[in-house]
């Protein structure tokens, strides 16, 4: 059942108080939820050759153990590796043919850091323990029947929206900009482990950023308070483009204390908080669309590492956010919309026992002007899930 309306009030970006939040890719939660994504995507591929479609599994239960390092300027070491605990379930044999799950998760595992930490070598920095299980019966015949839409695996609610806010935007972007490889040419120096948290009162954003420098690039305090004001600058520079939205001001690594030495600083060996300080776990980061908008409706499903088929927590949740921004693109006069859909266990995952939007439409447009056009859109949406989950299967939407 789809329902559409209109309510009243202030689009987001029209409230005077938004909070927003990015854990950057460098993050314990980011790194955690990207490790057991790259697993399901590779799990994926590997059941389509191996079996011909992709059966039942779930990785979205995954923690990493913060390791422990010796950290100077100039250089350290590695005390204690990082450990990544990979749980829940798992296909491992199928008719007769046996699936190479632990070879799946290993190689996608080391692969993931190799590619995004620079500074990480998972070779020596890393223990993996994989404690993956077969699934239930129940929920693994449901991969048996064949169907071209499965049946969801779970009762499940999600909600996305569009469009972002400046305030959204903003944060999205600068993450993206000091994590991005030419950001890292230009200054070598930093990690990975960005964090943005970003209070907007009125025109007036607040962003609080941290992250860390590479302790052998950084050989005194005197150098890293000399790096840090470039940094800082060049951050500056960047959320210019946005003076003529905010009165924007910035706190960069404010734990930072002169004179107190190594202690007073903010370095890494490896890029990541992960060496030593924080650990990460699935379903702590950001939500399918990479934001944390706190003041927004947020669902709460962990969504990485989730099947790409059957389990609605994950389709749902990044269906809704693609449904939203569809309809806010195709559709006119529409300033702000949410999508939310609600699951019932064992109903195909085209058929969603609710679908709610919310629309705040622009100045003369009736709901009966766009709520059909609506409807049919989402009709048509759900039509093509077998499609939309082929896309999800193969890594085509960002989820964090």
């Amino acid at each position: 059942m789809i329902y559409v309306e209109t309510i009243s009030g202030y689009t987001m970006s029209e409230q005077f108080l938004e909070i927003v939040e990015r854990k950057g890719k460098g993050h314990p939660d980011t790194i955690c939820d990207s490790l057991v994504e790259s697993i399901s995507i590779a799990l994926s591929e590997e059941y389509k050759k191996c079996v011909g479609s992709i059966v039942h599994f779930n990785i979205d239960k995954a923690l990493l153990s913060a390791g422990k390092v010796e950290k100077r300027f100039g250089g350290g070491r590695v005390l204690k590796p990082v450990k990544f605990i990979v749980g829940d379930r798992a296909t491992f044999l199928w008719g007769n043919k046996r699936i190479p799950i632990r070879d799946v998760v290993i190689e996608s595992t080391i692969n993931w850091f190799k590619k995004n930490l620079r500074f990480f070598d998972p070779e020596k920095n890393l223990d993996i323990e994989i404690a993956l299980s077969e699934g239930s019966t129940e929920l693994t015949n449901i991969f048996r029947e064949g169907n071209k839409n499965l049946p969801a695996n779970d009762t499940s609610a999600a909600v996305g929206f569009y469009p972002l806010t400046p305030a959204e935007k903003v944060v999205l972007e600068l993450e993206k900009y000091l994590n991005s490889e030419n950001y890292k040419t230009l200054y070598p120096e930093t990690g990975e482990d960005v964090k943005i948290m970003a209070i907007r009162k009125g025109d007036e954003l607040n962003l609080t950023i941290a992250m860390p420098f590479i302790a052998e690039l950084i050989y005194s305090e005197k150098e890293y308070f000399q790096k840090k004001e470039k940094v800082m600058n060049s951050i500056k520079k960047f959320l210019r483009k946005y003076s003529g939205t905010f009165h924007i001001n910035v706190s960069f690594n404010a734990l930072d204390k002169k004179g107190h030495g190594i202690d007073g600083v903010y370095l890494t060996l490896l890029g990541t908080s992960l060496e030593d300080a924080d650990s990460g776990q699935v379903g702590r980061g950001n939500r399918a669309n990479g934001l944390i908008s706190v003041a927004r409706a947020i669902g709460t499903e962990a969504v990485a590492g989730k099947n790409p088929v059957s389990h609605v927590g994950k389709i749902y949740s990044v269906f809704t956010h693609y449904l939203a921004k569809k309809i806010h693109q195709k559709i006119e006069g529409i300033r702000e919309i949410y999508v939310y859909m609600v699951s019932k266990i064992g109903k195909p995952v085209n058929e969603p026992e609710v679908v709610s939007v919310k629309i705040i439409p622009e100045k003369g447009i009736r709901l009966m002007d766009v709520s059909g056009k609506i409807t049919e859109l989402i009709e048509k949406e759900l039509a093509e899930m077998p499609h939309f989950c082929d896309l999800l299967s193969k890594g085509k939407f960002s989820i964090n």
